[in-house]
């Protein structure tokens, strides 16, 4: 009853931030994951096309691509192209992920205004994705972080499988928050943590975020969501109330879940802005121009977007 003659909009509001930050992921986490097309990956004039309608809706964060080798991910082989070509906007800030000195350097030639690294909150994981122990994932990020440090480069840490594992199942949330105070003590000046999966849900969401909050400022962290199993703006809305700020989310809910076939893969941004405007909290993004970057990009996968209010405004046009 204490709150009968405060405005719903205002009840709703107390615990939550007053203006979110996105990082949008789909040029590089979504693009990633998308399947080739005749087996072409998406064009780097499209990409560069993309991100710039991005920006130009107000987007103040962008992962334009990532330096990793062509052979193993072939949808980010002109990232190089992409970095160079793109028209800089002076308030949007371009990173890309370099999961190695090798494409620390080739992000550094082309003018990457950050890099992102990455390490798993799962021993499985780390151990099948990348051949090596959480532990000897994060030491190999010590150069680059070094160097970083040199030439004044923020570097964002990720942490995968922060709620479950393909092959481990449940993740203890103790162990996410030890892998994230690491990446933050070795000179990470914000830390993403990633549902990998999707398996989150708002009850262990909020636990493994209980977890980590305790060791890292709620200031330095973001989340990543994916939308395997529909929950993903349920955690966000429960990560929201712990005052994160910073929300990762990909363009028309581009890219796929590779451990789960057949299911859609990061959170659409679309649906994330429809939820915070909702909330009446700023993200200084045009959602139409929004809405229109998500229908270019989709035309050009040639497939619908995954993202549901981005489908209903474009049954409405229609």
């Amino acid at each position: 009853m204490a709150n009968q003659h405060i405005p719903l909009a205002e009840q709703l509001s107390q615990n939550l931030p007053s203006k979110v930050k996105i990082v949008e992921v789909g040029p590089r986490d979504g693009l990633q994951n998308e399947a080739l097309i005749n087996g072409k990956a998406i064009s780097a004039a499209d990409k560069v096309a993309l991100i710039e309608q991005l920006a130009d809706a107000g987007v103040s964060y962008i992962e334009s691509g990532s330096f990793v080798s062509p052979k193993w991910v072939p949808q980010m082989a002109t990232s190089t192209e992409v970095f160079e070509t793109i028209k800089r906007n002076n308030n949007v800030t371009y990173a890309a992920l370099t999961p190695n000195m090798k494409g620390y350097e080739a992000a550094v030639a082309v003018n990457a205004d950050e890099v992102a690294i990455f390490a798993s909150a799962s021993e499985s994981f780390s151990q099948k994705n990348i051949n090596c122990s959480i532990e000897e994932s994060i030491e190999r990020f010590s150069p680059i972080i070094a160097d970083a440090k040199k030439r004044n480069i923020k570097v964002r840490g990720y942490v995968s499988c922060v709620v479950g594992c393909p092959y481990e199942g449940d993740i203890d949330p103790e162990q996410v928050a030890l892998v994230a105070e690491k990446l933050l003590a070795m000179g990470c000046y914000e830390i993403s943590l990633g549902d990998t999966i999707g398996v989150g849900t708002a009850a262990s969401v909020t636990k493994m975020l209980q977890a980590v909050s305790a060791r890292v400022p709620s200031a330095q962290l973001a989340v990543h969501f994916h939308d395997t199993y529909g929950q993903a703006l349920t955690n966000i809305y429960a990560a929201l109330q712990f005052g994160i700020s910073v929300i990762d989310s990909a363009i028309a809910g581009l890219g796929g879940c590779p451990y789960a076939k057949g299911a859609s893969g990061n959170v659409a941004t679309e649906d994330v802005v429809f939820l915070l405007n909702g909330l009446g909290i700023t993200t200084n993004i045009d959602f139409d121009k929004l809405l229109q970057a998500g229908w270019f990009i989709s035309k050009k996968l040639g497939k619908p977007p995954i993202s549901k209010v981005s489908t209903a405004y474009l049954a409405q046009q229609q």
